[in-house]
Formats: C-alpha cells, sequence, structure tokens
C-alpha cells in the first residue's frame, strides 16, 4: 500500500515520486509534497489581466479579439460579458455572449468593468 497522497486533480491513488516532485500517471499532474496540504486550504484565485480578482456575477470586457473555435466567429476587442461564471480548467470563465451563445473564456484575455 502506498503512503503517497492522491492525486488532488483527478483523485488517482498510483501516484509516485520523481525527485522532489509527486506525479499522477493518469492525468500527467505534477506537484510538490506540501502544495497538495496548502491547495486543500484555500480557494482558488482567478484574476483579470490586470490582476483584479474575478467573482461569479462580475461584468467584464475582451482585451483582444478571439476566433471561435469550430467556426468563422470572432469575439471582437472591448465585447462586454455580463454575470460570469468561474469554474475549473485551462478556460475558467463560463459566460453567454451575445449574437454568439454560451461559450468558455480565459481570465487573461478579459478585464473586469
Amino acid at each position: 500500500m502506498s503512503t503517497l497522497p492522491p492525486c488532488p486533480k483527478c483523485n488517482s491513488e498510483y501516484t509516485y515520486e520523481d525527485g522532489t516532485q509527486l506525479v499522477c500517471p493518469e492525468c500527467a499532474h505534477e506537484w510538490s509534497p506540501g502544495a497538495a496540504a496548502e491547495a486543500g486550504d484555500s480557494e482558488r484565485v482567478i484574476k483579470d489581466s490586470v490582476g483584479n480578482v474575478l467573482q461569479d456575477g462580475d461584468s467584464v470586457s475582451v482585451i483582444k479579439d478571439l476566433k471561435v473555435k469550430g467556426s468563422s466567429l470572432v469575439v471582437k476587442v472591448g465585447t462586454k460579458v455580463k454575470n460570469i461564471r468561474l469554474c475549473d480548467g485551462d478556460h475558467d470563465i463560463d459566460c453567454k455572449i451575445d449574437g454568439i451563445g454560451a461559450m468558455k473564456l480565459k481570465s487573461e484575455f478579459v478585464r473586469k468593468v
């Protein structure tokens, strides 16, 4: 039985040590042993492109033209997005954009209004 903690990302029990890091073979997540305890104690803070902390229900403005994958649509600079929802993952903002519909955005491409 392994005494290593499970993966904090996918909860896999098959973690192993690689030097000073712990590694999950199922999702390829790497973390330091001390970071696992700290991550569970605090909430994830999501910031916009200039460092403002974002919360559910905020309004943001897009700072860069963003191509919508799988279509010819483009989200233009200055597009205002109201009532965002924060979620986990690479694209950490879930929202609805007029004329385009529901989509996910990265927080690095928006600014809080």
